[in-house]
């Protein structure tokens, strides 16, 4: 681990922003404004503005991940553009907090590196994923990540943190919710190699003809990734409502064993899951449609991707406040269904589901 003094940067005068807007810059197009927005090139800048910044202040770079409630954000939101990325030697290569993750995951598999080629399509920022220990088909980004690069505002401290200190869990770690750190780069350790890591995730291996623990070519495993989420409204486009979302709007929940029987018992059958150590995680998309939610279902200018019961979507002309309705009704009853509470994914800002 290493650590850094400060480094002397500052805002340009230019980097204030007047159209503060929030909406815009999220997937899911909703939110009210900002009372204050600054842009920032860099990770560097953007600890600049931070420091100087009164009031509450919010980072915002993808803004895949993020609801924004109708009311908006009474503080500084630093608008992080700047990415960039860096061959160490070793294996090791650094990737700058604002790089849009799927360019840096592109550049892998063009460059020969595996490792996160199963992360393909994912939406947002290379510094979101340690945040959210962003996952999908069979891949989590700590299963490569050397370091995070941190700054510490309590402390003022920029600082590269080891894995072990991040304390990774399931789309979860030490920064989600905690708004003390801010993810500057982050450094990956992958592997030199035409191939992917092995295939571990069912679907993918019979997209691709494969058994699970075998290894293709990475170029081979990212497209099929991609047509995957293509399918279910899962890669970014405009014209596609479907899109509009953040994504998967609830984690699968992870219940003890006692709660999976009951749940078994209830449905007359297994529902999907998988083990997690001593517990049983449980499929939330399938909880959703058992609990009576079709895909497309429709609550006025919101509802459930007609692709994918997990996204919760933005037809046109919705509010936060009509997306949060709907995400309490879909809570509700799956939890009066199943006395199972699904949690949400994305960062609720200035909103709440309870």
């Amino acid at each position: 681990m290493t650590d850094a003094s400060p480094p002397p940067i500052g805002i340009r005068s230019t980097g204030r922003i007047d159209d503060k807007a929030l909406g815009p810059l999220t997937t899911l197009r909703l939110g009210g404004p900002a009372r204050e927005m600054v842009a920032a090139e860099t990770a560097e800048e953007a600890v600049a503005a931070l420091r100087s910044a009164e009031g509450p202040t919010m980072v915002l770079a993808g803004g895949s991940n993020v609801v924004v409630g109708d009311g908006g954000f009474d503080g500084t939101v630093v608008l992080l553009r700047g990415g960039g990325i860096e061959e160490l030697g070793d294996g090791r290569v650094r990737v700058g907090a604002g790089q849009v993750w799927d360019d840096f995951v592109a550049w892998t598999v063009e460059r020969g590196w595996s490792g996160v080629e199963c992360l393909s399509g994912v939406p947002g920022s290379a510094g979101a994923t340690p945040i959210q220990n962003v996952g999908a088909y069979g891949q989590e980004v700590s299963q490569t990540i050397a370091a995070v690069t941190v700054w510490d505002r309590e402390a003022d401290r920029i600082r590269d943190w080891a894995p072990e200190e991040c304390g990774f869990s399931y789309r979860s770690s030490i920064f989600k919710h905690n708004g003390r750190y801010m993810v500057m780069g982050v450094d990956f350790r992958l592997e030199r190699s035409g191939l992917s890591r092995p295939i571990a995730y069912a679907e993918l291996a019979g997209r691709l003809g494969v058994g699970v623990g075998d290894r293709v070519p990475s170029a081979e495993a990212r497209e099929a990734v991609l047509e995957l989420r293509r399918g279910k409204g899962m890669v970014l486009d405009e014209a596609d409502h479907d899109t509009w979302s953040a994504g998967s709007f609830f984690t699968n929940p992870v219940i003890d064993r006692h709660a999976f029987r009951e749940l078994t018992d209830r449905v007359g059958g297994e529902a999907p899951h998988w083990a997690v150590g001593e517990r049983v995680k449980v499929s939330a998309a399938w909880l959703i449609g058992a609990a009576g939610f079709e895909k497309g279902y429709r609550r006025g200018n919101v509802g459930l991707s007609t692709k994918h019961a997990l996204a919760l979507t933005n037809r046109g002309g919705a509010t936060t406040a009509e997306l949060l309705g709907l995400a309490r009704e879909v809570v509700g009853t799956v939890e009066d269904e199943f006395g199972i509470r699904l949690r949400p994914e994305p960062v609720l800002v200035g909103a709440t589901l309870d």
